[in-house]
């Protein structure tokens, strides 16, 4: 089965040239399913996972748009239709300057498996820009979103393909989105999700991937006979994940120590309180200010800036016993990985895409750490986004706490999945494999039904 996966990753990186990100994506994934590869031999000749990693459709596009000076800007628009085999394509557009294909094709990679493994009819897909909103104001970034719908919407729709937020999409993107979308098509459907409460919006969707991460953790640490109350966390980002992790934390009786931001991080000994956590907020959503700022508020914390010379971030060497990546991929890499079990660290809950490089997620899984994988611990946003689609289609609105119990029951779900099929396939506790075959199998199993298309 070893010749089997390298042959696969050598005609991956043939056919996929200068796409690292890709590439680790996939390869994670078919050492995994060696496992199932091995016991059912149908899937091999049918070659479902080669036609998973291909995508079914990759959009690419002009998006030209004018400045607040009057002149005209060019970006380049995304989306990768990655598979449809248990429903409509879902998962976000990502609006940032890093934003390229293989970005893009891996995140819609880990969405497939992701949404699979929420037990919701969706298939998986990813889309974006290279536009970076920060520094525009709100002018030119409906000028762009406009833009930048006004190609997409001829490829989207509520059976078809359902985009959502992600990094530099929020809600005034997707509302100036939806906007454009409604133009166009002279349409109210729930096309997108994320959107604002009074116009088809859920309650919970934007603390959903932060509280989901957290509820993940909560399970995981109950295989132990533990729970979070005392432990101590760090967390990385300031966006919409780190926030509602920090807040969940909070809610779960555990004292978060970090935040960071591109810039650099803050770590505050005495904790991350409520009211600290509203300043954040404040800062990052209001403000839209740097981590920075939180030091010079709160004596407690101490700043470190961002020291590109180094070969690890040294936020991941600080005491504690949780941590949840909630920032970007490959953030924690292999030195980092080597902090992170030396100080203590047994709990880790990925709550952004693919935070930790292959060489790191090894190390945590030799471990026999409690290791949550991302397309499993975040899965809560995309979890949510598949209930904002059920209340459009219902034209209702379920209050809070209906949502929430929901979201609870669905990681509970996800994390029971991830450990019976990982006790199935003959390598209990590696949530890993778990999650990645798990999220395979239903996929699998409906494009073997559906013939060869």
């Amino acid at each position: 089965m070893k010749d089997y996966v390298s042959a696969l990753m050598s005609d991956v990186k043939m056919k996929n040239p200068a796409e690292p990100e890709f590439h680790q994506a996939v390869q994670e994934v078919a050492e995994s399913l060696a496992l199932v590869l091995d016991r059912h031999p149908e899937y091999r000749r049918a070659k479902i996972l080669e036609r998973v990693i291909e995508p079914e459709r990759v959009l690419m596009f002009r998006v030209p748009w004018v400045d607040d000076r009057g002149t005209v800007q060019i970006n380049r628009g995304y989306r990768i239709e990655m598979n449809s085999a248990i429903g409509p394509y879902k998962g976000g557009l990502r609006f940032h300057p890093s934003v390229n294909l293989g970005i893009l094709k891996f995140l819609a990679f880990e969405q497939v498996f992701k949404n699979s493994l929420t037990t919701l009819p969706m298939g998986g897909g990813k889309g974006g820009s290279d536009f970076d909103p920060k520094g525009k104001s709100d002018n030119e970034v409906m000028r762009f979103c406009q833009s930048f719908m006004t190609e997409l919407a001829r490829h989207i729709g509520p059976n078809t393909d359902v985009p959502a937020g992600d990094i530099g999409v929020g809600g005034r993107e997707i509302g100036y989105m939806f906007g454009q979308y409604k133009r166009l098509r002279n349409e109210f459907t729930g096309v997108l999700t994320g959107k604002g409460i009074n116009w088809g919006g859920s309650l919970i969707r934007p603390e959903a991937t932060g509280y989901g991460c957290v509820y993940f953790a909560a399970e995981m640490l109950s295989t132990r006979g533990e729970t979070l109350e005392g432990k101590t966390c760090l967390v990385s980002g300031s966006g919409n994940v780190a926030q509602y992790t920090v807040e969940k934390l909070l809610d779960f009786g555990a004292r978060p120590l970090t935040m960071s931001d591109s810039t650099g991080y803050i770590y505050d000994e005495a904790g991350i309180d409520r009211d600290k956590l509203k300043f954040v907020m404040e800062l990052k959503n209001v403000r839209r200010g740097r981590i920075q700022d939180y030091a010079t508020a709160f004596k407690t914390a101490t700043y470190v800036a961002v020291d590109p010379k180094l070969d690890h971030n040294p936020l991941w060497s600080h005491k504690a016993q949780c941590a949840f990546p909630s920032a970007t991929q490959n953030e924690i890499r292999s030195k980092d990985a080597a902090n992170l079990l030396r100080n203590g660290i047994y709990v880790i809950a990925e709550g952004a895409n693919m935070p930790t490089h292959i060489d790191g997620v090894m190390q945590f899984v030799d471990a026999k750490v409690l290791y949550g994988p991302g397309k499993a611990a975040n899965a809560g946003g995309v979890a949510v986004s598949g209930l904002e689609m059920a209340q459009n289609s219902m034209r209702y609105n379920w209050l809070r706490d209906e949502v929430d119990n929901r979201l609870r029951v669905i990681m509970k779900s996800i994390h029971h999945a991830c450990v019976t099929t990982s006790e199935r396939f003959g390598s209990p506790g590696n949530y890993v494999n778990g999650a990645n075959i798990a999220g395979f199998l239903k996929v699998a199993d409906a494009m073997m039904d559906h013939g060869v298309v």
